[in-house]
This record gives structure tokens, sequence and C-alpha cells, in this order.
């Protein structure tokens, strides 16, 4: 949620951002007027309850002296009903200003290039070679038909499309990979946490989810409850409504979970196999962070989760996103993919995000700075990684011709194993 500061003091650049996201201003002008409204309704409810208490104050002089206060007491009576009727409209203007600063979304920072659709992001960086093998690769769907180590139709069977059964082999390295992504993280600074795989309202509110992504998620209607599509929802809800002590940040969190998500209106060649379903496991990374040492803190997120990728030695590129393809809640993001051997193209693997004080203003997350007024933080996060399409590229980049799948160095003491096949 953005600051109702930074709105009234500088319209034309929040205007200009929101519209740089491909959004309509407009919401930014009914926040004034809502703002505007409350105001007023708030300057004459002081002046009502000012004017209370001196009425209240004559009386009690005028009943010391046996005068007839009797018109005095109807005018207080006048006005304190009309200080309940005030009450009652700023409460019910105070949420309908919510609701519309709810909706608007953050702005971009100054380094995030303009754009009207992904193509105008920005590769920035890429790692490695692209991998070549002297036989016709394979897409991992067939690879994983041949090895039998994950089962889509039993998934479909027992839940749905999008809900796979990992099998023998196939769940080991699932299991590897997660491991491995975080010891990796724990290397690197970041606390373990396992949290809760559903969440409340409120939470799904604090990140962004709500209002803007409610259709991509799994509810629990009977009692309001969400599956979470990533574990930044109930790891960076873990400090809503608290006051940190200045020392404890930089706050450095991961999880894995398994992550659900509806993934509505996605159909086509880009849902075969593991490049798109609606559960999956991903491991998470989220900071706290003083506010000015945010993007500071990005860059170290961002090799964070490219660290990874190399040790698996998977050919990657680091895009910088522009203005039209950034998202509701972050104000830059890097999005980091992978090379599918099998596929010839490139998946998706992370998005390394700062979202400034958007999401923690929503959380109310604040600390101190030199034990003075409190402040609200700065919240980043980022996957490191997602294991659909991880397990896909090594699948590809690893087979043989034989239809085998050589099992990257770097996980032989998690797997047990060398080969799958």
């Amino acid at each position: 949620m953005l600051d109702l500061k930074l709105i009234r003091e500088h319209t034309d650049l929040v205007r200009e951002g929101v519209r740089k996201k491909g959004e309509d201003p407009a919401s930014v002008d009914e926040v004034l007027r809502l703002d505007e409204h409350r105001r007023a309704l708030i300057q004459e409810t002081e002046g009502l309850k000012s004017r209370k208490n001196t009425v209240s104050q004559t009386v009690a002089r005028m009943k010391s002296k046996g005068e007839d206060a009797q018109a005095v007491i109807d005018e207080m009576r006048s006005v304190a009903d009309r200080i309940k009727v005030l009450d009652e409209e700023l409460k019910s203007e105070e949420g309908r200003l919510r609701s519309v600063l709810l909706a608007i979304p953050n702005i971009p920072h100054e380094s995030v290039p303009a754009g009207k659709s992904p193509a105008d992001n920005q590769v920035i960086a890429s790692w490695g070679e692209p991998p070549v093998i002297d036989f016709p690769p394979k897409p991992h769907w067939e690879l994983l038909e041949k090895l039998r180590i994950i089962d889509f139709p039993r998934g479909t069977k027992v839940t749905g499309a999008g809900f796979p059964f990992f099998v023998g082999k196939g769940a080991r390295l699932e299991r590897a990979l997660i491991n491995f992504f975080l010891d990796e993280a724990a290397a690197n600074g970041y606390m373990e946490l396992i949290p809760p795989l559903l969440v409340n309202e409120a939470s799904a509110m604090g990140t962004g989810q709500l209002p803007d992504k409610e259709d991509q998620m799994y509810s629990v209607d009977r009692d309001r409850l969400f599956l979470i599509p990533t574990a930044e929802v109930p790891v960076t809800n873990f400090y809503r409504d608290e006051i940190l002590p200045e020392n404890l940040l930089p706050v450095n969190f991961c999880a894995f979970t398994p992550c659900f998500r509806r993934e509505a209106g996605s159909y086509g060649k880009d849902v075969r196999g593991l490049n798109r379903v609606h559960q999956f496991d991903k491991v998470e990374l989220v900071k706290l962070v003083r506010p000015e040492h945010s993007y500071e803190e990005l860059e170290t997120l961002r090799r964070d989760a490219e660290q990874p990728l190399q040790k698996l030695g998977l050919y990657y590129h680091v895009l910088l996103m522009c203005s039209a393809d950034l998202g509701f809640t972050p104000a830059k993001k890097y999005d980091i993919e992978v090379w599918s051997l099998g596929q010839q193209k490139w998946l998706e693997v992370s998005s390394v995000s700062n979202f400034e004080a958007f999401q923690a203003r929503r959380m109310n997350i604040r600390y101190r700075p030199g034990g003075g007024k409190p402040e609200v933080v700065h919240t980043l996060n980022g996957s490191a990684l997602a294991l659909p399409r991880i397990m896909a590229a090594v699948l590809e980049q690893y087979q043989t011709p034989e239809g085998k799948v050589i099992v990257p160095k770097v996980l032989h003491p998690y797997t047990g194993f060398e080969v799958i096949g």
C-alpha cells in the first residue's frame, strides 16, 4: 500500500507510476477525493468535541450558580448526536479510502525500464553456455514417461490435472533439490522456517495477493482461508503488526513449502509436463531490511538465487522486468530463466523482488531507528528456487542417448545415486 502522504504530495509521480504499470490512475484521484472528505469530517468532529467540552464546563458552572442550564444541555445533546453521526460517517469513509488504497499498485523504481509488454524486459546478465549434445534431445515429459519417475495420469485421477505424483527416484531427486536449496540458503545466512500452508485473509492482503490475485488462489471458503501460492505469504507475515528492534534487521528467512496456484487462463503447449502445474515445491527467501539498504539487499538476494543454478551447471539469464511486466506489488523485479534443452526455450525459475514499504505498510511491520519514532521496513523476496522447471531443465540437460539421466554431481550426497534409468 502506498503512503497517503506520498500520494498527496507527489500526485503526478504516483499517477505516472500507476500508468506505467498499465493501470488506470483514476484511482489516485479517488483517493485524494476520499482523503479530502475524511479530513473535513475529522476537522468538523474535532471542532464539535471541543464545543462539547466547552458546553459541559458551562453547564457545570451554571448549575453551581443555580441558573437554568436546560437550553445549554439541549445544545450539548444536539452536539453529541452530531458527533455520533460524524463518527459513523468517518469510519465508513476510512474503510472506503483503505479499499481504494489497497487496489493501487506499487509504483516502479526509477531504475525500472518503461515498457508496454514482456518484449520490453531487458537481459542484464547470463551465466554458462547453451548445453550441446550430439543426439536429438527429448523434452522432459518424454523422459518422465520412459523413466516412470513422475505420474501425471494417476495424479489427475486422484485430484485433477496439474497435481502429479513423484515416484521412486523422481521423489528422491525432488527431495534432494529441496534439501540442496535449503542448505545453500542456510550457508548464506537465512534462518529456516516451516510455515503454515493455509493463511487467513489478513495475511493474503498483507503481501498483496488480495485483492489483486484472489482468482489465482485456492480457497477454503467455509473458514475463509487460502492455500498459499508461495511461502512469501506466511513468511513475510511472521512479524505482522510488530515493531522490531533495530538490531534485528536485516531479517533473512528461508522456507520450503508446496505451493498451490489455480493458474486460471493458462492453456496450450507451454503447460505441458512440469512447465505449469497447480501444486509445486519451492524454496523461498524473504528479507526484512532497513529502507536505505533495500536495493543493496536486492542484489544480494539475486546472487543468492543464482548461486544454486551455477552449482547445478544450468545455463541461465537474468531479466530486468519492465514497468508493464512488473506485477502489482514490486517496485523492482528480476526474473531468472534457465535454458530448456529439450524444448529449446527459456523457463522462469525465480522472481527476485523489492517491494520497498508497499507490503510492510499493509502488514504494519515497523522498526525503531535509533530508538526513535517507528518507521516501516522494506520487504524483499525471491525464489531459490521453484522446483518444477528446475527438474525439467536438469532432466533435459543431463539426459543420455539411451534415455537415462545423469544426476548433477552436487546432488549426489543428497540422492545416494548418480544415474536415473
